[in-house]
């Protein structure tokens, strides 16, 4: 069930906090934001999140850094980097980094939903692999 997912936005930009939580609270699901990488590092502290849509220009602490240490310290929590740079060095980097999907800004409403689904399937499927490994043990 969607409203059990929970949902973190990061971005130093009011409008796009706003333009995603107006989306994805059509899509039922548990929202919460924070305007850049240290906010969002707290709001882990204390909240059960389960994906991360982090923007990666943001200042005090960009996507990357975050990124880096969302796979360290929470590695069972999805992320999802929005870029409004079409770079694909910065696509490859954050994917090698780990993140599970990537957008581009601007993006349509509906492109959205389909990133936030696949990648919270993605991570679903992967924490399933290993409970099975974990229970073959």
């Amino acid at each position: 069930m969607k409203s059990d997912i929970s949902i973190l936005i990061v971005d130093d930009e009011e409008m796009m906090r706003n333009l995603l939580e107006k989306i994805l609270s059509r899509e039922g699901y548990r929202l919460l934001t924070a305007t850049d990488g240290i906010e969002a590092l707290e709001t882990l502290k204390s909240e059960n999140v389960s994906l991360v849509i982090s923007d990666m220009k943001m200042p005090r602490m960009d996507g990357f850094e975050l990124l880096k240490i969302i796979k360290r310290e929470h590695a069972n929590i999805g992320i999802i980097i929005m870029t409004a740079y079409g770079d694909t060095y910065t696509v490859k980097d954050a994917l090698l980094l780990g993140a599970d999907e990537y957008i581009t800004k601007p993006f349509k409403s509906y492109e959205i939903s389909l990133v936030v689904e696949r990648a919270y399937w993605r991570i679903l499927s992967s924490q399933e692999r290993l409970q099975d490994i974990q229970a073959g043990d």
